[in-house]
């Protein structure tokens, strides 16, 4: 059995790509894995490099850009996982259609990984070793740093809850980041190099086991691009797995890269938070506190946020409470 399989969604970034593929052919360590780019229609050349350059890569060119859930799951697919019953996704016919060919038997592990990271030559070898060591651990991270050094906040995160929001709207996780009850969106009162049970990690880089994909399924395809990791780690919490931010490994992340100077990116940033909380939220917040979100979120996301609002909901989500 293959023990890690990783899934990298690209779009448009074709030479952070080469850098991350780069430090990924220079893992050490014990252990078997294998790569799957899956790229969302690019047009800088970034299937013909990975063929050129990453012969032994498997490459999977999408039509089209169905987001980062979409092309994860593309990967996922082609590693053996599959949807559960009842669950209705772009990205299986897609699959079809392509005529991907599964692993006879999904990996122990699934990494998602963006193509703007850099991984040190022990990081996966190290990750693999914590999950082995905590098998009630369902999903796992690193301390994922930017290229100037800083951390990365939201390597390690609190669910969105209302309350957890409206701090972080307001602007009081800001002037108070040191605070457990203001600063708890992106866990900032915490040690960065401190280990940690998190509610999530990022999808940046977000290893899961075998059986926590087995047990919820793959990500929800209703997020375009942000939300569908926390939308995950939701769901393997509350099937009863815990998740933790490991900062012994450390990773590089550019961050941006394929969303930089982007409208869509930012819609999509408010339109996450919107489908998340009527998703998981909306049906146990009252009524004067539900309006509340709504005009925050709708103020904050701006016309084509309000324009989303507006439409007739048509994916099963509660809209009022």
């Amino acid at each position: 059995m293959l023990d890690l399989a990783i899934v990298i969604a690209n779009y448009n970034t074709r030479d952070r790509l080469r850098d991350c593929l780069r430090s990924l052919a220079h893992s050490q360590g014990d252990f078997t894995f294998q790569t799957w780019v899956v790229d969302n229609a690019s047009d800088d050349g970034s299937v013909a490099m990975v063929r050129a350059e990453f012969p032994e890569v498997h490459v999977i060119a999408s039509p089209v850009n169905g987001g980062f859930a979409f092309a994860n799951n593309l990967g996922l697919l082609a590693m053996g996982f599959r949807a559960l019953g009842g669950e209705a996704f772009r990205s299986t016919p897609v699959a079809a259609e392509l005529g991907l060919s599964p692993l006879p038997e999904p990996p122990r592990y699934a990494l998602l990984l963006n193509p703007d990271t850099v991984l040190p030559p022990d990081a996966l070898a190290q990750m693999l070793a914590f999950m082995d060591a905590h098998p009630q651990a369902g999903a796992s991270g690193p301390k994922l740093v930017r290229a100037d050094g800083s951390l990365d906040l939201a390597c390690r995160r609190s669910f969105p809850t209302p309350e957890v929001s409206f701090y972080r709207m307001v602007g009081l996780s800001r002037l108070f980041p040191r605070s457990r009850r203001f600063g708890r969106y992106n866990l900032t009162y915490l040690d960065p190099d401190e280990q940690a049970e998190v509610d999530s990690v990022v999808g940046a880089f977000m290893l899961v086991r075998r059986e926590a994909i087995q047990e919820v399924g793959l990500l929800d395809e209703r997020f375009f691009m942000y939300g569908e990791d926390l939308d995950w780690a939701l769901r393997i919490k509350r099937a009863g797995w815990k998740i933790y931010y490991y900062p012994r490994v450390t990773v590089l992340h550019y961050k941006g890269e394929a969303s930089k100077r982007s409208r869509k990116a930012r819609f999509e940033f408010y339109r996450a938070m919107y489908l998340f909380y009527r998703k998981h939220y909306a049906h146990e917040t009252p009524r004067w506190l539900h309006w509340l979100i709504l005009i925050g979120i709708a103020l904050k996301g701006g016309g084509a946020m309000v324009r989303e609002m507006l439409k007739p909901q048509t994916d099963g989500f509660e809209v009022t409470p």
